[in-house]
């Protein structure tokens, strides 16, 4: 199986509140959504932001839009007013998740499934 981003298979949405992280995935169908679950662990999701986040990462399953939720603790060094990061809101961290690679079935890389395909 090819290791594709997740920008290529999925769309992302994240916000923040304090200093925890609200980030959305999701996926563009129930096949695409069974690998999601699958490969986007919430360790996984730990180890990916490893650098920013300092606690815990919680994953929830939102079925029925194909979704996970993914909520971040400790992870805006303190949030939007104690924080000395430049760029430390919850915002950015949508896009940063997309560039996690995963192992997609050469049959769901296809117009079908994928947001936008590989080139």
């Amino acid at each position: 199986m090819p290791l594709i981003q997740l920008r290529y298979v999925a769309q992302a949405r994240s916000g923040d509140k304090g200093n925890t992280c609200d980030l959305g995935l999701f996926a563009k169908t129930a096949q695409m959504y069974e690998v999601f679950k699958r490969e986007v662990t919430a360790e996984r999701v730990k180890e990916h932001f490893s650098t920013l986040v300092e606690g815990n990462v919680e994953r929830y399953e939102v079925d029925s839009i194909y979704g996970l939720k993914f909520v971040l603790e400790d992870a805006l060094g303190g949030g939007a007013p104690s924080s000395l990061r430049t760029d430390n809101l919850g915002k950015s961290f949508g896009s940063n998740l997309l560039r996690m690679k995963i192992e997609v079935p050469n049959e769901l890389i296809t117009q079908e499934h994928c947001v936008k395909l590989p080139s």
